[in-house]
Order: structure tokens, then sequence, then C-alpha cells
């Protein structure tokens, strides 16, 4: 169940809604100006160091704003100490508009773990061609993990008769090839943010 109450509402406003933050972690932080980036990256990064894990552990009972902004914060400030929730709540998609950063989060720690959490989601919800939920993401974020990894946690899902290509295939809203190119690059673009905001 999600949480409503002033304990979270106060943690938006605190880590969430400052500059909209929450709207602009995935893609639009890939599009931004050098001028508007760079004090973004530096207001994440500092959050990142401040929020602390009990903090996290309630915007993780939010709604997709406060799970979105925790899965990024965690990934920034490398606690991987929550890998197995990021996996859970990608596993549950209880809500919209999360799962793409649990499986950037996942994907930025990078360890056979994370692979596994997001194969189990894949071997799940790549059945579902009526779903239209992280399935792409998922498969970038897990191509990514196994170029890290030099692994091939993928390749049974690619591969021709795979999850993935029937998926792909059964899948209405889907269009194009049935590549994976861009899901993955942009999975390796994001992680690229975390880094820099690690570093920062």
């Amino acid at each position: 169940m999600i949480r409503h109450d002033p304990e979270i509402q106060a943690l938006y406003r605190r880590y969430c809604l400052p500059a909209r933050r929450f709207l602009k972690l995935g893609g639009a932080i890939l599009r931004m100006s050098r001028e508007e980036y760079e004090p973004f990256v530096r207001a994440l990064a500092a959050d990142a160091r401040a929020v602390t894990d009990a903090e996290l552990t309630i915007l993780f009972e939010g709604s997709w704003r406060e799970r979105r902004t925790a899965a990024w914060l965690a990934a920034v400030s490398r606690r991987d100490h929550f890998r197995e929730r990021l996996g859970a709540l990608l596993l549950e998609s209880e809500v919209c508009c999360a799962g793409g950063a649990y499986c950037v989060a996942l994907a930025s720690f990078g360890t056979a773990r994370d692979a596994d959490l997001l194969a189990t989601y894949l071997d799940r919800y790549l059945r579902r061609p009526d779903l239209a939920y992280d399935q792409p993401t998922a498969m970038g974020a897990l191509a990514y993990t196994d170029s890290v990894l030099h692994g091939d946690r993928a390749g049974r899902l690619l591969q021709k008769g795979g999850l993935w290509p029937q998926w792909f295939q059964d899948a209405s809203h889907m269009h194009g090839d049935g590549g994976i190119s861009s899901y993955l690059g942009g999975i390796r673009l994001a992680c690229a943010v975390i880094d820099e905001c690690a570093d920062t």
C-alpha cells in the first residue's frame, strides 16, 4: 500500500520537488542543456549524500515520484544494499513511471545479482505482450549489465524464438525491428550520469 502522510510529504518536498526533479530523472536529464545539467547534477549528488537510509526506505513507500527519486538517490550514493528492494519493486510493478528508475539503479550497481533481478522481471513480463510496462528498459539494463560483467544472461531472451522477439512481435504498442540498441544506449547514458554524480 502506498503511504500518504505528512512524513512522506515532507520528504517529497525535500528530495523530489526541487527543480521538479522527479520529472527529469530519466530521459529528460539526458536532453538538458549544459547550463541546466551542471547545477541539476550537483544538487542531485548533494542530496544523494544527505539522504539517510531511513528516508530512502520511506520514499520507496510513496508514489511513483518518490520511488523514482529514491532509486536515483540510491544509485548515485552507491547504496547497493537497496538492491533487493529495487528488484522487488520492479517485479511488483505496483506503480507506473518508476520501473525505469529501478532498472537504471540495478544496472548502475552492475553485479551478477542485479542481472538476476532484471532477468527475473523479464522472465515474467516478457510473457505479457498486453502490458506496456518496463520490458524495453529492463532488456537494455540486462544487456548493459552483461557488457559490464562479460556475461550473457540476455542471450537466451534475445535469441530467435526467445521471449524478447516473441514479446516484441505480439506487443501491439511496440514498433521497429525489435533491436535493443536504443534501450541499451539509454541505460549506458543514464549510468554515465550516475557515475558523474557519484564523483561530484
